[in-house]
């Protein structure tokens, strides 16, 4: 198994331009699925037609309401790589196919027959798997319906954009169970809707709806139940008519940014735009603008 903390480091390094991993899958010559996972209850697909760029993966455990465990982590992490080394992809959707749950955390029942060495592991591959989804080069867009508790939520917190159903159900209970988020729950959190409150959440371990959730920018839009996926491939195709590199660079200026002072942040903003000025893709942006018509972009 390739060591996740060490690539996830390596993906946000603005000086490196792609990653080569290993125990990678062959893709595959078929119409929409990706690759064989290395887990039953992960599926990627690659979508086509107007959606070609738009990749998906569906959480499919039902018997445990998706909970993490063993080999889907294992899943998690053959799907990631492969969509790292996808050079046509350009955007990333996780939805689940169980209804009424995005993800309910970590397999409790699985968890139980660990030794606490064991558990650390686990924590250890569990949180450098988020790490490295975060660190991936394209948009990440997580689609909520149902429970997102835990890990789950965890999981989603290492998406670009969150939409939920208002029906979906957000938490991190850990307190509850005598330990604390620990695949990057107690950092995600507070950097996106504030260090007061993500300590009561946390601390409480109160779970919020889709609307709390979105007035607490939690997520990014709370649309009516059932109709999470939907908005998220409307954003997913508004992403996917932009300038693949100029979408990439943005997303690693935003990421490398925020870990570092003004100054220095916007020396990683120069070197990215530097980065798209080199592209035919630029070129090709204003040449439509000029025939008023709309761009063909080739991701070059």
């Amino acid at each position: 198994m390739i060591a996740f903390a060490t690539i996830a480091k390596s993906l946000k390094n603005p000086n490196i331009q792609n990653i080569t991993t290993t125990h990678l899958f062959r893709f595959q010559n078929v119409r929409t699925l990706l690759l064989q996972s290395a887990s039953e209850s992960v599926k990627l697909q690659k979508l086509t037609d107007s959606n070609s760029g738009v990749l998906e993966v569906n959480l499919e455990r039902p018997s445990t309401k998706n909970a993490i465990g063993r080999d889907m982590l294992r899943g998690l992490q053959y799907t990631l790589e492969s969509v790292n080394r996808d050079q046509t992809s350009k955007v990333l959707m996780i939805c689940s196919s169980i209804p009424k749950v995005f993800c309910a955390g970590a397999d409790l029942k699985e968890r139980k027959t660990m030794t606490p060495s064991e558990i650390q592991d686990f924590v250890h591959s569990l949180r450098s798997t988020f790490s490295y989804l975060e660190a991936l080069c394209i948009p990440t867009i997580a689609v909520i319906e149902g429970a997102a508790l835990g890990g789950g939520l965890e999981m989603a917190l290492s998406c670009d954009l969150r939409i939920c159903g208002e029906d979906a159900l957000l938490g991190l209970p850990e307190t509850g169970l005598a330990i604390i988020p620990g695949a990057g729950g107690t950092q995600r959190l507070p950097r996106l809707v504030g260090k007061s409150t993500a300590k009561e959440l946390i601390f409480t371990g109160r779970k919020v709806d889709g609307r709390e959730a979105l007035s607490m920018g939690l997520v990014n839009y709370c649309v009516p139940a059932g109709e999470a996926r939907s908005k998220a491939l409307e954003i997913a195709r508004d992403i996917n008519q932009k300038g693949p590199v100029a979408i990439r660079m943005a997303k690693r200026a935003i990421d490398g940014g925020l870990e570092v002072d003004m100054a220095s942040g916007l020396a990683l903003e120069e070197d990215c735009y530097e980065k798209t000025l080199h592209t035919k893709d630029r070129l090709e942006g204003l040449a439509a603008f000029a025939e008023r018509r709309k761009p063909n972009y080739a991701g070059q």
